[in-house]
């Protein structure tokens, strides 16, 4: 099956188009002030609509209130939340009671014990996204380049879809996908040319090498074949 691929933190048309023409299956808009990617809600209003149907549309937000979700909601009408702060299962239940989106929840990961929680929140969430937990005097949560051990989510089986995410870019996206054997990947600060400014070629060019490990053939059957 074709690993999803999400381009997040998109703030201008170009860089929109890009990754729809690129073929990517959900594209992201940030509606965080401390973010780089922050967008006015104008201008989230004016990209969504540009998006058509030709990708699933993410709102993400960190830790944000009733009032500000429904803002977003009502600029970009996202076929998916994506919440990346500290919300709980029980916050999860509520926001998908009261304006009915599929959620995508955010995990940080840093050790195994950051997996503890994952059960909890794959039973309430409609998808769980896992990203490096930041430093601690980072001043948000995500989109920072930085890895984790993709090693911890070996095996890992979810009743939900999930995806991966964290310090990821073209050259080291295969790897990624073949110790995690992830079904998504998430995709941000490893597509900019500096903070915040998305670069056209760089999202060509992870999404192509996304789609050539889809093609390409396990790595068992490699090491079978002698190659």
């Amino acid at each position: 099956m074709p690993v999803t691929v999400k381009i997040c933190g998109l703030s201008t048309p170009e860089t929109l188009d890009a990754a729809l023409d690129a073929g990517a299956d959900m594209v992201g808009f940030m509606f965080f002030p401390a973010s780089p990617r922050h967008l006015s809600l104008g201008a989230a209003r004016e990209l969504a609509a540009r998006v058509k149907s030709r990708a699933q549309k993410v709102a993400v937000s960190v830790d944000a209130d009733d009032a500000a979700l429904e803002n977003a909601i009502d600029a970009v009408r996202p076929d998916l939340l994506q919440l990346h702060g500290k919300e709980t299962t029980a916050r999860i239940r509520d926001i998908k009671a009261k304006f009915g989106v599929p959620v995508m929840k955010v995990i940080s990961v840093e050790t195994a014990a950051d997996l503890s929680s994952v059960a909890g929140y794959a039973a309430v969430a409609d998808r769980i996204l896992f990203d490096a937990r930041a430093p601690k005097d980072a001043t948000r949560p995500g989109g920072l380049g930085v890895p984790f051990d993709w090693h911890l989510l070996e095996n890992l089986k979810l009743a939900v879809p999930w995806m991966v995410s964290g310090g990821i870019n073209a050259a080291n996206v295969t790897q990624a996908l073949r110790v995690t054997r992830a079904p998504g990947v998430d995709v941000s600060s490893g597509v900019e040319s500096a903070p915040g400014v998305k670069d056209v070629a760089l999202i060509r060019a992870f999404i192509a090498a996304v789609r050539a490990v889809d093609t390409a053939p396990p790595q068992n059957e490699l090491v079978r074949s002698g190659t």
